[in-house]
């Protein structure tokens, strides 16, 4: 017989990390100069695994549809999945909302028999979204990250600090904006940093100059 316990878990709404927080993101935003929001339920997977190993290189490619970057700091992206580099043996697999069992699943059945892992991190990482003109300035307030589009581009990634906390950021390919990807139990005190940091753009025209 069916556990009436476990459907009804299965069935409850997902609850995102900052969804406390999403009003007061939202309502500190200044579209199009500094705006904030979650990008909840992204898949993100922890992968580990030997880059020079054909057997690895072609399980990924056979699983993502891509190959990973070997250089420092840069990321590769095709069909909605990005493989951020993390160290010369470590990427975060990115993936659309909902698409982690997928992924999961994907990468266990080619990586089977080798030595390399793929983790599911969702449940412990919140994502952020920071977009707009302002949007370095404001990150700028916390990371010492020269975040200069000639020194930090779309195809780029790192493992910094922001206010003090562990961050991983992407520079994203659509209008001036980042990601941020944080430990679920840092989140809240990142979105109330970056809130305040935003402060002083609100109510300032939509420029430069």
């Amino acid at each position: 017989m069916a556990d009436p316990s476990a459907a009804a878990t299965a069935s409850a709404p997902q609850i995102s990390p900052l969804q406390a927080e999403a009003a007061a993101l939202a309502a500190a935003s200044a579209p199009g100069i500094a705006a904030l929001r979650e990008v909840p339920f992204l898949a993100q997977i922890g992968l580990r695994g030997d880059p020079a190993a054909p057997a690895f290189a072609g399980a990924i490619r056979d699983a993502l549809g891509l190959a990973l970057p070997t250089t420092p700091n840069r990321i590769a992206e095709r069909d909605g999945v990005a493989a951020l580099w993390l160290g010369p043996d470590e990427w975060l697999v990115v993936g659309a909302p909902g698409s982690a069992a997928v992924l999961s699943a994907a990468l266990d059945r080619h990586l089977a028999g080798q030595h390399a892992s793929a983790v599911d991190l969702g449940a412990s990482r919140a994502c952020l979204e920071v977009t707009g003109m302002r949007a370095a300035e404001v990150l700028a307030k916390g990371c010492a990250l020269d975040l200069h589009p000639r020194a930090f581009g779309p195809a780029d990634c790192a493992q910094t600090l922001l206010a003090r906390i562990p961050v991983i950021l992407h520079r994203t390919h659509t209008e001036p904006g980042w990601r941020l990807f944080v430990r679920r139990s840092f989140a809240p005190y990142i979105a109330a940093w970056l809130i305040d940091a935003v402060a002083e753009y609100r109510g300032k025209p939509n420029t430069r100059a």
